[in-house]
């Protein structure tokens, strides 16, 4: 099984410019929780949830405004300042296994699908395991018509 067989392509991407509004919105409207930042047409980096949800917190200055007395906020930061650099990729005919591996060595939810330096996809730890689920559901299934 290839990559391409499981990874999306229906992508939404964000800038190095962009606010983390922007990120918070596709995250929690849009049910993703990884999104490939993108300059000039090349992948520069990969911001996740979890990458969003350190900088989120109470303020340092407790407001009362709220029945907790705490008020959560999205700090006017840039992607850049919090995305993750230096990321590894993956091409859309590499095997599924292939990209497995990566994603549980590196301990990462996902790899952007590059092919001729440009963005074509993104494959999740989700990906692979409901190709998993599909495939052992199958297995089970074959082995009960063999009985």
């Amino acid at each position: 099984m290839k990559v391409k067989d499981l990874m999306s392509k229906k992508l939404f991407t964000v800038g190095p410019e962009d606010m983390l509004d922007k990120v918070f919105y596709l995250f929690n409207f849009e049910a993703i929780r990884h999104l490939p930042v993108v300059e000039k047409g090349k992948v520069v980096g990969v911001l996740s949830d979890r990458d969003l949800k350190k900088i989120l917190g109470p303020r340092k200055k407790v407001f009362t405004n709220k029945a907790d007395g705490t008020q959560f906020t999205v700090h006017a930061r840039k992607v850049r300042t919090i995305m993750s650099r230096g990321l590894t990729t993956i091409g859309p005919d590499e095997q599924a296994a292939d990209a497995a591996a990566i994603m549980a060595k590196k301990k990462i939810g996902c790899l952007p699908v590059v092919k001729k330096n440009k963005l074509v996809g993104m494959i999740t730890s989700t990906d692979i395991l409901r190709a998993y689920v599909k495939l052992s559901h199958e297995v089970n299934k074959m082995f009960k018509n063999l009985e």
